[in-house]
């Protein structure tokens, strides 16, 4: 069971040697990625050096020294060992990875795991995992563990926190290497939802499993559609039932939900086959009511309770998410289809509702006609008909598997 140690040994080589020796220990084979780019200074073998993660990132060990710029050394050898551990993982020499270090070193071990699939152990000793830890986190499984006191040396509050880290990931290796797919496991597909849009993706999940899927459910907060693109860009996805694409509108818009500019990318990138709906495009997120921006001051507002406040689309901004999603579909490698529910986008859209708007829809609709693969159904999204429609062709695009 081969655990992979990720550091920068020129700063942190002490604290990377009590760790190798401590796993040691615990019956693990190490292999150690030197990831700094000063001279390491330790005792202990390198399986990787410095220079060579350089180069697996495109880049000279000399030059970066030369340049004297932090900030693009970490991002270079942030690249060189993702590089490495990929090539690692593919000769199957990694069942776990660890690392630890400050604000740096923890970019580089967040930037060198990202690519790994879910699953497989990622922890990460950082003096920055009692903030904001999404950009070490992301939308990938990685365990951060509060280092407390700064990594520099070892001391009988570092030796608790690092002899735990070491402990968690000997344990969490066998255990990965120990998974095995079932017998049972079905092809897996992905899943978005909101509570606006939650009878639409329980109809179609019902339907998916009487066809023999496996459902993965992502809440569309930003988190959730970035970590559903990260898994159909990792090959775990079988298909994508991409029902809530509200994420879009708060990219476009300026809410606080936005999963990034490449959302509604990866399926497509990678030939997953997907079926799209414009699932709560009426509405930006934004949080307390006095937290929305001045500039909206006058558009409609709805409270859905004291923490969260949306936004209604325009018409102009339903008609540019339809012209972004046709766009990004037409871009695709492999099949995708729209469903368009005429009746409304969202439980808010419904008649009767706060957000209903039939000109905007319209707007986006007419916009996402211009996909070729489009489906227009006489139904509100959250018809239970409309779920198992898209459900239905979904399982078509897959070839119909059972």
């Amino acid at each position: 069971m081969t655990v992979v140690l990720i550091g920068t040994l020129d700063t942190k080589g002490r604290e990377y040697g009590w760790l190798r020796d401590r796993l040691i220990e615990l019956g693990r084979e190490v292999v150690v990625v030197d990831a700094g780019t000063g001279d390491p200074g330790v005792s202990y073998p390198v399986d990787v050096p410095n220079d060579q993660v350089a180069a697996a990132g495109g880049a000279d060990l000399a030059s970066l020294r030369a340049a004297g710029d932090r900030g693009a050394a970490v991002t270079a050898m942030g690249e060189g060992a993702a590089a490495v551990l990929a090539g690692l993982h593919a000769k199957g020499r990694v069942a776990a990875v660890l690392a630890v270090g400050g604000s740096g070193g923890s970019s580089i071990a967040a930037r060198a795991v990202r690519d790994l699939p879910v699953g497989l152990p990622k922890v990460i000793v950082s003096t920055m995992a009692s903030g904001d830890v999404s950009p070490y986190v992301g939308a990938k499984d990685v365990t951060l563990m509060y280092s407390v006191v700064d990594v520099a040396g070892v001391n009988r509050v570092s030796r608790a926190i690092l002899g735990n880290a070491a402990a968690a990931v000997a344990g969490m290796a066998p255990a990965y290497r120990a998974q095995r797919p079932e017998a049972s496991d079905r092809p897996l597909v992905g899943a978005t939802m909101f509570g606006v849009t939650t009878p639409a993706v329980d109809a179609a999940r019902a339907r998916l499993e009487e066809l023999g899927y496996e459902v993965l459910v992502f809440h569309a907060t930003g988190a959730g559609g970035r970590a559903m693109e990260g898994l159909a860009a990792g090959g775990m996805l079988a298909g994508v039932l991409d029902l809530t694409t509200t994420e879009l509108a708060d990219d476009l818009v300026g809410g606080v939900l936005s999963a990034g500019p490449d959302r509604l990318t990866a399926a497509g990138r990678h030939g997953v086959p997907q079926v799209v709906a414009p699932g709560a495009l009426d509405m930006v997120n934004f949080g307390p009511r006095d937290s929305v921006p001045a500039r909206f001051e006058g558009r409609t507002l709805y409270a859905h309770n004291p923490a969260v406040t949306l936004m209604r689309t325009t018409r102009e901004e339903m008609a540019e998410l339809g012209r972004r999603i046709a766009a990004k579909l037409a871009a695709a490698t492999g099949p995708a289809d729209v469903f368009v529910p005429a009746r409304g986008v969202s439980a808010l859209d419904a008649e009767g509702m706060p957000f209903h708007d039939p000109q905007a829809d319209e707007a986006c609709f007419d916009a996402l006609a211009a996909h070729p693969s489009t489906v227009r159904l006489d139904l509100h999204i959250n018809d239970p008909e409309f779920g198992r429609a898209m459900a239905g062709r979904l399982h078509e695009l897959m070839g119909g598997h059972r």
